[in-house]
């Protein structure tokens, strides 16, 4: 029986995937996968049952990923599921920021006692009025599944869309239209666009980004979407052009301190991914990776160990998965110790990211317990698994 622990609650269209060898259960200390969404796991400690980790939703900062990888315990994310809802609100926060929505929402609330509001309005609304989304140009910072799809209905609603991505993949290549112009110089997403958003993961190189450089360069009037993560734009700069006129709006989905105190900053709940459809996409991805991962010994959309996938066990069939740092002569040493128990092995993919390397391997036999116990006394590999 594999045991699988919610430190969240799980969308049911997810869990209820699980196969019937695989049991929900409330302790933590027993559970071979756990399944997450927001829930913080530093300063937790990890039993030696525990193989993966899935994280129902893109951002993985509430995983200690270097520790995880250390321990050979697989971190996965469901990049793209929940790409639809972001987008969607995107689209809506183009809207707030070019429109007076907003403040007159709050106007008609302040008013509502107010038997002549109507004709109030009348006179009121010319406080609120904007511009129109129709032929402007959007800079999109980031063209992944969210980055990409935004792009898209942008170009459907008729704005002139420039992407930047120096990272983009075919995927997302063949999934974004022709019509998006491709930027190499992010300076002139700043310089050009009247609208620009964001959508790149918080990391080295990434984290503050948005700087009082790059305010400095944006058109007068300029329009900031922030719907991936805080830490990409540099709040004093932000508040700072606010504050002068330099960028007319500041929305995003973050509601730090910071960021509450800025004028001209309308701000959302985190309510990017907020969807009943996208928490039920999120937890089916989820809940395939772990089962793949378990079952098969495959890793898809791992975010400290390499991809790699192999098929489903061969019927009556043997496979072992090996975690191991990313280190010359590791693979000569894993091979010789089942050839040296007199194991043939059929099949072998080893694939490596960063410090950290996998090595998943079909045999002919049932692997011997010698040869196991050779694999784990090599300083340079952190996990053997026997996966069928």
């Amino acid at each position: 029986m594999q045991y699988i622990h919610c430190l969240n609650n799980i969308s049911k269209y997810g869990t209820d995937l699980l196969p019937d060898t695989y049991e929900l259960t409330e302790e933590f200390d027993k559970s071979t996968g756990v399944l997450v969404r927001s829930a913080a796991m530093h300063d937790m400690e990890f039993p030696e049952s525990l193989l993966a980790i899935a994280r129902a939703g893109a951002g993985v900062n509430n995983i200690p990923l270097d520790r995880c990888a250390e321990e050979g315990i697989v971190v996965f994310n469901t990049p793209g599921a929940n790409a639809n809802a972001v987008k969607e609100i995107v689209i809506c926060g183009l809207l707030l920021g070019s429109r007076g929505i907003v403040e007159g929402i709050e106007w008609c609330r302040e008013n509502a006692d107010d038997e002549n509001i109507a004709k109030a309005a009348e006179k009121a609304k010319k406080a609120f009025a904007g511009r129109e989304i129709l032929g402007k140009k959007l800079g999109v910072i980031g063209l992944g599944a969210i980055g990409a799809q935004v792009a898209n209905t942008a170009i459907d609603l008729g704005m002139d869309v420039y992407g930047y991505d120096p990272y983009v993949s075919v995927g997302a290549a063949w999934r974004m239209s022709s019509e998006v112009h491709h930027v190499t110089n992010l300076d002139d997403i700043f310089r050009e666009c009247d609208y620009i958003t964001i959508h790149v993961p918080a990391m080295e190189g990434t984290i503050g980004m948005v700087d009082a450089h790059a305010c400095e360069l944006m058109k007068d009037g300029a329009v900031f979407l922030n719907f991936s993560r805080d830490t990409l734009v540099a709040n004093a700069a932000m508040a700072a052009a606010l504050e002068s006129g330099k960028v007319h709006a500041y929305i995003t989905d973050f509601a730090v301190p910071e960021v509450m105190r800025m004028n001209g900053a309308i701000v959302l709940p985190h309510l990017g991914a907020s969807t009943a459809e996208a928490e039920d996409n999120c937890a089916i991805m989820a809940v395939r990776e772990l089962v793949n991962y378990i079952e098969n010994g495959n890793i898809v959309n791992s975010v400290n160990y390499p991809a790699c996938d192999m098929g489903a066990c061969p019927a009556g069939g043997h496979r072992v998965a090996v975690m191991h740092k990313n280190v010359p002569n590791t693979v000569s040493q894993i091979t010789n110790a089942f050839g040296e128990e007199g194991v043939n092995i059929e099949n072998l993919t080893n694939k490596s990211r960063g410090d950290f390397a996998y090595t998943l391997l079909d045999i002919d036999q049932e692997a011997p317990e010698a040869a196991i116990a050779k694999l784990n006394s090599i300083d340079d590999i952190r996990r053997v698994r026997v996966v069928c």
